[in-house]
């Protein structure tokens, strides 16, 4: 397939090469023209309308405001190819999806929700779980290319909006498991028991799941390297309240989480990984300010 590719950041630039590797041709565009000068074979592309020339089209820009910017001030889908398919793997509001839904209907083109699970890590394996939504001939078109990103694709239905909110949810309860570990290590810490030794028995028992191994790690050791940034979590958790307050649902676990993140943000920690927020149960204990 003649793939057009718009927005270049970890995720895309782990995810270009597998696609290039099985043969097809990929042009890209990004913002910034440094994130393409590593990748070998892409076709580099000057404006984004000009990947909506193309077969399919994935955009993996970072936030609401970015794809608003990128894609619909420019109106730039009044002038797509009728016969492409655009695969949306950002982590999009339901509003803004709803949009980008009717807009994509008048031009008459196909659009698809495919937000993933995984790292960039996982992404370069081949390993993601990808959830996606959409048209079913439209899924059924570029569902080989889903094959070769991901370990399993996820049937969310035909409303692009179900697989934002699959994400969405799913980010969520993510960082509550993180918040979990973060509190249960500082607890089993306390009372003098090696908080390794307790993550590992719990990551290998009860939470024997890849979120809480890898999150686990990163809080015994110390490490933040990011995998995914804290600032596209309090992203992803700001999106999930304001998904809750349209439906009148008040997310008490959810807003404790923004809480710890907003507070290692300000501590100047947004570029790391998101577990680091974690931390702030330690630091909140340290100096006194949860004290009776």
């Amino acid at each position: 397939m003649n793939i057009g590719f718009i927005g270049t950041g970890s995720m895309g630039r782990a995810i270009i090469p597998l696609l290039i590797e099985a043969g097809h041709r990929v042009s890209a565009w990004n913002r910034s023209r440094e994130a393409l000068a590593a990748l070998q074979g892409v076709r580099v592309l000057t404006t984004p309308a000009a990947a909506f020339q193309e077969d399919v089209v994935i955009s993996l820009l970072a936030d609401d405001p970015a794809v608003r910017t990128v894609l619909l001030a420019p109106a730039i889908l009044d002038s797509a190819d009728k016969g492409c398919i655009h695969i949306v793997m950002s982590t999009l509001s339901p509003p803004l999806m709803q949009e980008l839904q009717a807009i994509h209907h008048v031009n008459g083109v196909a659009l698809v929700a495919a937000p993933v699970f995984g790292v960039p890590g996982v992404a370069a394996r081949g390993e993601l779980n990808i959830m996606v939504a959409g048209s079913p001939t439209a899924i059924a078109t570029v569902q080989p290319l889903f094959d070769l990103l991901g370990k399993k694709t996820w049937r969310m239905g035909d409303d692009p909006v179900h697989a934002s909110i699959a994400k969405i949810a799913g980010n969520m309860m993510i960082t509550q498991a993180i918040q979990s570990l973060g509190d249960a290590s500082a607890l089993a810490g306390r009372h003098g028991l090696n908080p390794a030794t307790f993550i590992d028995l719990m990551t290998q028992t009860l939470f024997a799941s890849p979120s809480y191994q890898r999150y686990g790690q990163n809080i015994v050791n110390g490490s933040f390297e990011p995998g995914f940034t804290l600032s596209l979590g309090l992203k992803d958790i700001n999106l999930a309240i304001d998904a809750g307050h349209r439906v009148n649902l008040e997310l008490p676990a959810a807003q404790a989480v923004r809480a710890n993140m907003t507070a290692a943000i300000a501590r100047g920690l947004g570029h790391k990984d998101w577990s680091i927020f974690a931390t702030e149960t330690v630091a909140h204990s340290a100096d006194g300010s949860d004290a009776p």
